[in-house]
């Protein structure tokens, strides 16, 4: 039972599988801004879901956000001197977008502790990947504000934004935590957990619309396009609540019993508020030991350790599995229990 990785296992939606098929015959360029569709329909999606009142002009398809996310720092001309910051424990993807642009990664969860450095970008992850914790508004709106102060641009990873479980996660660009202004901050979405698109590699980006004019200028001489049928079946997604309902239900069913099973067999989850993972651990085990127990009941996890030092009494546990397999790993928890 595979519950390290975090792939998407269950069907795409019939309604992006129809988007995609009627788009196929495309025998042009696709646009690096988008079609009209496609933005308006992630603004909707935002203002619908989340309230965050977005701007279709300022919204840029990307091709799935782990390559925005890599590509960001050198695309905001970030370098050398330049620091990038990123959550202490955190997606590793983050650490290495700042050293292809030749910046300083910091790892840091205080921001007041940073002193003097001269920060180019602050990565914030709400839900939290790999610990599902969620930052209320007031703690985002500090993050905000101190960008602000530094002239730094503050970039929001919320591809986990629809799977709130223990509380309700809000957007950096909620006029709550950024107060009706979007400059200087930039939001990252994801449609593979959402609506099980991983395969299909689409995402988008919003925020400062002079940020994302920039962007798009550099991304537009790069190449850097996301196909135009990928954007219809983008679009179709996006204006459908259903399925992502329907798939929201299934992770929290399986994310209930997995949860009871490892608190039988002696693991403890802590944050876990929200997103695709249980953050847990055992006392007397560090996250090597956790592996190894759990391995040899044939259920795979991923260290903790793997996102920082802090990480390492702890091991991230998908709630990504069939039915089937979640079933078979329930079965193994009670014999270790």
């Amino acid at each position: 039972m595979d519950l390290s990785i975090g792939t998407p296992v269950d069907p795409v939606p019939p309604v992006v599988r129809a988007a995609l098929a009627e788009a196929a015959d495309a025998p042009g360029y696709p646009t690096t801004q988008g079609t009209p569709r496609l933005r308006e329909a992630a603004a909707g999606w935002l203002a619908r879901r989340h309230a965050v009142p977005a701007d279709p002009s300022a919204v840029l398809p990307v091709i799935g956000t782990k390559e925005f996310i890599a590509a960001l720092p050198a695309l905001l001309g970030c370098g050398p001197g330049d620091t990038v910051v990123h959550p202490e424990l955190a997606y590793p993807t983050y650490d290495i977008g700042a050293r292809l642009a030749g910046a300083t990664a910091v790892a840091a969860d205080g921001l007041s502790a940073l002193g003097p450095r001269r920060v180019a970008l602050v990565w914030v992850n709400s839900p939290a990947n790999p610990t599902g914790r969620v930052l209320p508004a007031a703690h985002l709106r500090k993050m905000v504000d101190w960008a602000r102060e530094r002239g730094a641009v503050i970039a929001a990873d919320e591809c986990y934004l629809d799977l709130g479980w223990d509380t309700e996660p809000v957007s950096v660009l909620h006029p709550e935590v950024c107060g009706g202004s979007s400059r200087s901050v930039l939001a990252v979405h994801s449609l593979s957990k959402r609506s099980n698109m991983a395969g299909y590699r689409a995402g988008f980006v919003t925020g400062d619309p002079a940020l994302v004019a920039d962007l798009l200028e550099i991304r537009r001489h790069a190449g850097m396009m996301v196909p135009d049928p990928v954007q219809a079946a983008m679009a179709a997604a996006l204006g459908d609540d259903a399925h992502a309902d329907e798939q929201r239900a299934r992770y929290a069913a399986r994310r209930e019993r997995l949860r009871a099973a490892l608190a039988a067999a002696g693991w403890v989850t802590e944050h876990s508020e929200a997103g695709l993972y249980l953050w847990v651990t055992r006392p007397g085990l560090d996250c090597w030991d956790s592996v190894q127990r759990l391995a040899e009941a044939g259920i795979l996890v991923a260290p903790g350790e793997f996102y920082g030092p802090a990480g390492r009494a702890h091991v991230r546990v998908a709630l990504t599995a069939t039915d089937e397999r979640v079933d078979a790993a329930v079965a193994r928890l009670a014999a270790l229990a």
